[in-house]
């Protein structure tokens, strides 16, 4: 992990967040995002031996006040947790919070009697997932089509597959692209700033709702905008967040999350507990992206694939390298993600489809992969500086501003998970299966494609219409 984009990211997630002050955790390393002087329990009587517990621990240690401990929320919500205050969220700085470590603590004896959790941090829930991702877009041209092509599908009114896209919202001419025909749902809150930077992961939902369209025509797509501050959510108002979209839609036969946060546990989040026994009773299939840490934490809602009560309504994706037989080197791995697809340099679209669009353009470049890998991955990727020509080669122009012509390049475990989602909707189609955990368990055992990650055989999903992307060796170092 680069430890500056890591503190860029939180900074830009921060300034989406105003009035939220943030910390990055746990207390002695930089794994996830999370609420300073707030807590999470569940609604009713654990709520209350919480905030009692937390009050008495306060009053009795050394350096520690209890002035600031109640609640932070309605008692009772759909979500089943109330949001505790533990803490001046302004004191400290953003290498932890105090505060909520001791209020954890506090609890560990009870939450040895319970035998089970009891409280939790209040997570920053991010399409960046630990505030870095695979890589940014690159402008791409619209000669080239999209990667995965437009499958041949005809679109069936009657029989198409819903898919909820929980994401960034929908760039504003949208419409323009044939593909995008049968996608609905909310615009992009605010696609560029006052001097023309377009913000971050603006376009991220129009992205994956073209992936999804390409590898499955016959979908109706809707796409929420939960994520429109920089691709990021509190978990308390995730959960909240959650419900609201199926209660306005419905619910649909997939949800695809690029989202998520790892947590340091092993038994999901407390913020989103309710909605994942719901989505476990509705029949709803879950496509959930496994994160970009390079890591085999379990990431959250992702790793619910894992646990016996929800792994047949969760499908957890993780990316395939560009030529699909090696795993990206960004992408999280472990027996907790079913499955991988294509998620590294995928085209899809992204904007400006009337007339080309110039955005001044922020970007990242690393001299080497961040997690170690010997072939020219997106950690290095793009690496260009200045106007960005048709031809997409670096010119003597305007540093940083770039040409969309309405599609791009993108990587991420972001963009695999709506691979996976559209290739169980085309097998829904293709085999007239309505039920999509059964179409995904007899595509998952009808599959006979594999990938290496780390050393292990793992399940690949490849459309039929994704094309390879050539992989180039490093030279070794001199």
């Amino acid at each position: 992990m680069a430890p500056q984009r890591f503190h860029e990211q939180f900074d830009q997630i921060q300034r989406s967040m105003p009035g939220v002050p943030l910390a990055m955790g746990p207390d002695d390393s930089a794994e996830f995002f999370y609420e300073k002087g707030v807590v999470l329990a569940r609604d009713g009587e654990e709520a209350r031996l919480v905030e009692d517990t937390v009050r008495t621990h306060f009053t009795e240690a050394t350096g520690l006040t209890a002035d600031h401990v109640r609640r932070a929320g309605p008692e009772t919500n759909r979500t089943g947790v109330t949001r505790i205050q533990v803490g001046d969220p302004g004191h400290g700085d953003r290498g932890g919070d105090r505060a909520v470590a001791h209020a954890l603590r506090a609890l560990r004896t009870h939450e040895g009697r319970a035998g089970r959790r009891l409280v939790s941090r209040n997570h920053v829930v991010s399409v960046a997932v630990n505030a870095c991702p695979g890589d940014e877009p690159v402008p791409a041209a619209l000669t080239q089509g999209t990667n995965p092509a437009p499958a041949g599908t005809a679109y069936d009114p009657d029989g198409a597959v819903g898919v909820l896209v929980i994401d960034t919202g929908l760039m504003h001419d949208y419409r323009s692209l044939p593909l995008l025909a049968h996608v609905q749902g909310d615009a992009q809150v605010r696609e560029c700033d006052d001097q023309g930077i377009l913000q971050q992961y603006v376009g991220h939902g129009t992205f994956i709702a073209g992936l999804v369209a390409a590898v499955a025509p016959s979908t109706d797509i809707t796409v929420r905008g939960t994520l429109n501050d920089a691709g990021a959510v509190l978990e308390s108002d995730f959960g909240h967040k959650l419900f609201e979209a199926v209660d306005e839609h419905g619910w649909p036969d997939l949800i695809s999350l690029s989202a998520g946060t790892s947590n340091g546990r092993t038994d999901g989040l407390l913020g989103v507990q309710s909605f994942m026994e719901e989505l476990r009773d509705q029949g709803t299939l879950l496509v959930a992206a496994a994160g970009n840490n390079a890591s085999a934490t379990p990431f959250w809602p992702a790793a619910y694939a894992d646990l016996p009560d929800f792994a047949d309504s969760v499908l957890s994706v993780g990316a395939l390298r560009g030529d699909g037989e090696h795993g990206a080197c960004f992408s999280n791995h472990g027996a907790w993600v079913k499955v991988y697809a294509p998620g590294e340099r995928l085209t899809s679209a992204l904007t400006g489809f009337r007339a080309p669009v110039p955005y001044v353009y922020q970007h990242s470049t690393y001299d080497a992969c961040r997690f170690g890998f010997t072939y020219a991955c997106t950690c290095q990727y793009p690496r260009h500086t200045g106007v960005l020509s048709e031809g997409r080669e670096t010119t003597s122009g305007k540093a940083d501003q770039v040409m969309f012509e309405g599609f791009a390049h993108w990587s991420g475990t972001s963009f695999a998970t709506p691979v996976a989602a559209g290739m169980v909707a085309a097998h829904m189609t293709a085999h007239k299966e309505r039920d999509p955990r059964a179409a995904r368990r007899q595509l998952l055992e009808t599959n006979t494609e594999y990938a290496e990650v780390r050393g292990a055989h793992v399940p690949a999903l490849r459309p039929p219409t994704w094309r390879p992307v050539p992989v180039v060796r490093l030279a070794p170092p001199a």
